[in-house]
């Protein structure tokens, strides 16, 4: 499936909503240490807000990526015959330095 703009506008707003949450993370460390109190946890607000910018990037990624290939190489291999697989194209040259000693040559 390939990438839209709608794919690569969640994305966009899925990294600022990151970006966003660590601001405020950060901001609430400095309130906690301005008024003295005791760090527990985070806000759930905060982690709500991480984790869903988290899913959002990771949606919008997978198909801005696009198609996903097999780990295992056996799974291309199965669709190709021999002759395939032994088919080197670079070493195919067919205008070589080999015709110059040929008696029939002219140049």
């Amino acid at each position: 499936m390939p990438a839209t703009t709608l794919h690569k506008f969640i994305t966009f707003i899925g990294l600022m909503s990151i970006l966003h949450t660590a601001y405020s993370a950060a901001q609430h460390r400095s309130y906690l240490r301005i008024t003295e109190q005791e760090f527990i946890a985070l806000p759930i607000d905060i982690l709500i807000q991480g984790i869903v910018s988290l899913f959002m990037v990771m949606y919008g990624v997978m198909y801005i990526a696009g198609d996903f290939k097999e780990i295992r190489a056996v799974v291309d291999l199965e669709n190709k015959s021999w002759e395939t697989l032994r088919n080197l194209p670079s070493f195919q040259i067919f205008s070589h330095r080999g015709r110059a000693l040929s008696p029939q040559y002219a140049q």
